[in-house]
């Protein structure tokens, strides 16, 4: 097995971590800024996350220590033994390194390796006032349709300006009152991981589902492609937008009750399974199984794709 692909026991309903961990694993820039900090932290998430990904680089083959991470979990309020949800403990994570880092320096660069800056606009549609500001993200929540979706709609949909009428209009500051409006994200700059959250869980009159339905996903992105000129902030200047998946992070089950497992792209290009202790070798073909569409498979709930500059784009692309 490759350096950087140790399992990972499951400690009472610690899958949803372990598949979070195994994709920082296989983000190499994190482990790598991780690895050249020298840590007066005591008792800290961003300590103990340290700790277990470079246990999880060696190459040995029994599962890496991971007991103190999830207890240190804990007592920052993401509980053990409790059913979590991927995208909310991938943010808290970040949060808590942010908050808890004392290299603030070092904190604000591993922010910046997901860090989606974005412009939100909201225009009057009655005096055409456009009010803007900057904002960001560390998570891209998609919106899926029930019918066969792609990411690439998912992705154009939340970059599309929705009209705001009747109860949703939006106060206008040169009209003095409430208008209806055109309101949304324009993209500024996008980072060098790029996380898209699959929004499978609904909540309806006080009941959650998750939406099994099929929504596909490549194996290489280009968001200068997909995304309009009206989706781009004036002061969008960036050249490259090639991006590779890496990282896929799957949930088996219903809304009560689940497994999360991850597929991951390694450093030689190969796809790897992680099921908790369990890690092994598989095709494109199977990772293209988490689309959804099906009530038996396991289907993707966050993507994770890296920047590749444009020469590797097709190195990638044939591995």
């Amino acid at each position: 097995m490759p350096i950087g692909l140790r399992g990972l026991l499951n400690y009472g309903l610690s899958c949803c971590v372990n598949a979070l961990l195994q994709s920082f694993s296989a983000t190499w820039e994190l482990v790598d800024l991780l690895e050249g900090w020298n840590p007066v932290d005591k008792e800290s998430v961003p300590l103990y996350l340290r700790k277990v990904l470079l246990a999880m680089q060696s190459d040995q083959s029994q599962p890496a220590p991971h007991k103190d991470f999830l207890h240190c979990l804990d007592r920052n309020y993401i509980r053990n033994n409790v059913q979590q949800d991927a995208d909310e403990v991938f943010l808290s994570i970040l949060n808590l390194i942010q908050q808890q880092m004392s290299d603030k320096a070092l904190a604000q660069e591993i922010q910046s390796l997901y860090k989606v800056t974005v412009e939100t606009y909201l225009q009057c549609l009655e005096c055409k006032y456009i009010e803007t500001g900057t904002s960001f993200l560390l998570s891209l929540p998609m919106h899926i349709r029930e019918s066969h979706d792609s990411l690439e709609d998912c992705i154009r949909f939340f970059f599309e300006l929705q009209e705001l009428r009747d109860g949703d209009k939006c106060y206008c500051e040169r009209c003095g009152e409430k208008k209806p409006s055109k309101q949304g994200f324009k993209l500024i700059s996008l980072p060098p991981v790029l996380c898209l959250h699959l929004k499978r869980f609904r909540n309806s009159h006080g009941y959650t589902r998750k939406l099994h339905c099929k929504v596909t996903f490549p194996e290489t992105l280009n968001i200068s492609e997909i995304l309009t000129v009206e989706a781009l902030s004036e002061h969008y200047a960036q050249s490259d937008s090639q991006y590779s998946l890496c990282a896929v992070i799957v949930h088996s089950g219903d809304a009560m009750f689940g497994h999360y497992t991850a597929y991951l792209r390694h450093k030689d290009q190969s796809w790897y399974h992680a099921n908790d202790s369990s890690v092994r070798q598989v095709s494109w073909k199977e990772v293209q199984n988490t689309y959804g569409g099906s009530l038996r498979e396991g289907t993707a709930y966050m993507l994770l794709y890296r920047r590749t500059p444009e020469g590797k784009q097709q190195e990638w692309s044939s591995g």
